[in-house]
């Protein structure tokens, strides 16, 4: 049985673990948001998050962000492959409402998927 859960080891928690990622990423994004991603030797995605209050002004705002990134990973991380992610928010997201922001992310995993294969 497959368990939907989002336990503190699938999260970047540390400056390390954000530079891993930024070294050598493979991108995916839109306009508003863009998905860095790579390998890891973990077996099991992690994702971090960059919400700039440059871009993102209210708190509310950017935790509905958050929340809803947070949510589409933790449906879809069983299909993703092991790699290390960060999502880094631009301006304009905030004009995005929840279920388009859902759909873009849907998007990018799958581009990440198939990114993951091809390499």
């Amino acid at each position: 049985m497959v368990k939907f859960v989002f336990p503190r080891g699938l999260r970047l928690l540390t400056p390390a673990h954000f530079a891993f990622v930024f070294q050598r990423p493979q991108r995916t994004g839109t306009s508003q948001i863009t998905i860095l991603g790579r390998l890891n030797s973990m077996g099991h995605p992690r994702i971090g998050f960059t919400v700039a209050k440059r871009h993102v002004k209210r708190a509310h705002e950017r935790n509905r962000i958050k929340r809803l990134t947070r949510e589409s990973f933790r449906l879809h991380q069983h299909e993703l492959p092991a790699m290390d992610f960060v999502v880094i928010v631009k301006k304009g997201i905030t004009n995005i409402d929840n279920r388009n922001l859902k759909e873009a992310l849907e998007k990018l995993w799958r581009r990440h998927c198939r990114l993951a294969q091809d390499s």
